[in-house]
């Protein structure tokens, strides 16, 4: 006789019994749903949307074990520490246990101890480990990261290709749910055919996420701004980005000698100096990581209040996984891209230095070309993320991004724009950006001399402008569609039909441009200026009293603070004060296990001092 599908009013009982919240996202509902309907699902969620909890609690109702892929030890730890801390049963297996402990692991998952185990994808391939969960009640295989397996995807990772094969080799298939914050319609159709999904359910729920503030900045001192930066925030956590190992050092080193709690991770760190960075930042002992992004993936911390990326990333995908690490708690946090024009060229010498196939290498270029079109558009940037993964989205602006706020003076750009589209068309549409801008100054180098561009009309058009600010207005224009780049190593600058147009004298060209402070500074941002990223509600003293008993727990349980409770509900209760039990259970995040296990220290604080 078959049994009955566990229903929604179960999963919600468990959601609120667990992790202490009444009723799930409109987007975990419809995937929660489908996997308790025992169909496949993949689904696409932002980072800090929720992703786990879609998988676990139909483990709790499944019968048997869910067996959870998982790219990275640290990721598995972190989920297994908050499931356990939440009296949910499960474990991991990886490379930092013995065989002794792997073995009981595996034989508490026979007896049914267990409704959870997470595994790297690597364990799939050994053939004693394929035997051994063939003995195993399996009803579902989640798939962490599962981008992964896509070459296409900025992270791809061979192993996950030994998922179909796995689960096709159990001795009866179970469900198959997919993960991923980020992927683009060709990946997406890749998770779908290599791990062989059987006619899912597909779930993209808004990559958008409202507490992020967005910002591009250009043309700042970097250094200089990030000081300044880590300065005023450093009460709060943050991660700071740089593309390469001595970039990471060097910046370490200032934060450090200006008296700011910073750590580092790079991939020319030993094992164990990277982990106990990583440890110290999840545990707050230091406010600012400083990484390439070798870190990240998998990072459970929910209170990161801010992402600065020091240079600009390679692709949309990495860029938009990598800034989703703040505000997880779903506090406001902002998201800064420090963009200079030799960061294209550290893109471009990172992608030459990767052996990979023609095809491949020609996919980087096409994603750092629309990276670079991201950092020049003026567009909504929260739009233009959305755009990039084919999400459908009303086309408002999100209020909050550098675009949005953007106060600078609107100008009319028409006749500098048909200057550049004129020299572009009687340059034959066949150079590059740089050689255009110099043809455009007047410039009398070799190359414009050899051509004989210095007889073009268009020559010296834009004399009283640098290179670099001519340069700076074709990106512009390319970003906002006017312009097209061949894609490639050393591409070229092409019209496209909205530049003719402009050339006709049918459309007009309006962009922002600072107005001019004393000291002729353009200056596009006030750097003293901070963005209030608390409610006002919130009593801070309480607040900071709040995490001081969490962080007394969370030594004394040893965990990282924001697996007791994290900021959010720390913050909600400071604003509630709840005097009973009953008070206690209707803040977010609080579950009956870690009310009984945590809830009554915080209770008789209120009790005891409101």
């Amino acid at each position: 006789m078959k049994m009955q599908a566990p229903t929604m009013e179960q999963a919600q009982s468990e959601l609120q019994k667990y992790y202490g919240y009444p009723d799930f996202r409109e987007g975990q509902k419809k995937i929660v749903g489908n996997l308790l309907e025992g169909r496949d699902t993949l689904g696409i969620m932002p980072t800090g949307g929720g992703k786990s909890i879609c998988y676990q609690v139909p483990a709790l109702l499944l019968p048997g074990l869910t067996l959870v892929i998982s790219p990275l030890i640290s990721l598995m730890k972190d989920q297994v520490d908050a499931l356990t801390t939440a009296g949910i049963p499960a474990a991991y297996i990886n490379s930092t246990l013995s065989g002794k402990e792997v073995n009981e692991r595996i034989r508490a998952a026979r007896r049914g101890e267990l409704k959870l185990l997470y595994v790297a994808p690597e364990r799939l391939e050994l053939d004693w480990f394929r035997m051994e969960m063939a003995e195993l009640s399996i009803s579902c295989v989640a798939v962490d990261e599962a981008h992964c397996v896509s070459q296409w995807g900025h992270d791809f990772r061979t192993s996950y290709l030994a998922v179909s094969p796995f689960v096709e080799g159990l001795p009866e298939r179970p469900i198959l749910a997919a993960f991923t914050a980020t992927a683009t319609p060709e990946v997406m159709e890749d998770m779908v055919r290599l791990l062989r999904l059987h006619q899912p359910g597909v779930f993209m729920t808004g990559l958008g996420r409202d507490n992020l503030a967005m910002s591009v900045l250009r043309g700042e001192n970097k250094k200089e701004f990030l000081m300044d930066y880590a300065a005023a925030h450093s009460h709060q956590p943050g991660i700071v980005y740089a593309a390469t190992r001595k970039e990471v050092d060097d910046l370490y080193q200032r934060l450090q000698a200006s008296g700011i709690a910073a750590g580092r991770y790079h991939a020319g760190m030993n094992d164990q100096e990277r982990a106990e960075s990583q440890e110290k930042f999840l545990y707050d002992d230091i406010r600012v990581m400083v990484a390439t992004n070798a870190f990240g993936m998998g990072i459970d911390k929910s209170n990161v209040r801010y992402v600065i990326h020091y240079n600009m990333p390679k692709n949309m995908e990495a860029y938009v996984q990598e800034a989703g690490r703040a505000g997880r708690d779903g506090e406001l946090s902002e998201c800064i891209l420090l963009f200079s024009a030799q960061d294209i060229m550290t893109q471009k010498f990172l992608i030459e230095q990767n052996p990979q196939d023609g095809d491949r290498k020609h996919n980087e270029y096409r994603k750092l070309q629309q990276m670079i079109d991201y950092c020049y558009t003026t567009r909504c940037l929260r739009s233009a993320q959305l755009d990039y993964f084919g999400e459908v989205h009303a086309d408002k602006p999100c209020g909050i991004c550098s675009s949005c706020t953007d106060e600078r003076e609107l100008v009319d750009m028409t006749v500098d724009a048909q200057k550049i589209f004129s020299c572009i068309h009687r340059m034959r549409e066949r150079y590059g950006v740089a050689l255009v801008a110099s043809v455009l100054k007047g410039s009398r180098n070799q190359k414009v001399l050899q051509y004989g561009f210095d007889k073009l009309p268009t020559h010296g058009a834009m004399a009283g402008k640098t290179e670099k600010e001519i340069t700076e207005i074709i990106n512009v224009l390319i970003s906002e569609g006017y312009l097209a780049l061949s894609e490639g190593q050393y591409p070229v600058v092409r019209l496209q039909l909205q530049a003719a147009e402009v050339l006709r004298g049918q459309r007009e060209v309006l962009q922002r441009v600072a107005r001019p402070t004393r000291s002729g500074s353009s200056g596009s941002r006030d750097r003293s200026r901070t963005r209030d990223l608390g409610p006002s509600a919130v009593n801070e003293t309480v607040f900071e009293q709040l995490r001081l008993i969490r962080r007394e727990l969370a030594g004394r349980e040893h965990v990282p603070s924001y697996i007791i409770f994290n900021d959010a509900t720390l913050r909600e209760m400071s604003v509630v004060c709840p005097q009973t039990e009953a008070e206690m259970l209707r803040v977010k995040g609080v579950g009956e296990v870690k009310y009984r296990k945590y809830g009554k220290e915080f209770l008789e604080f209120f009790q005891n001092e409101m």
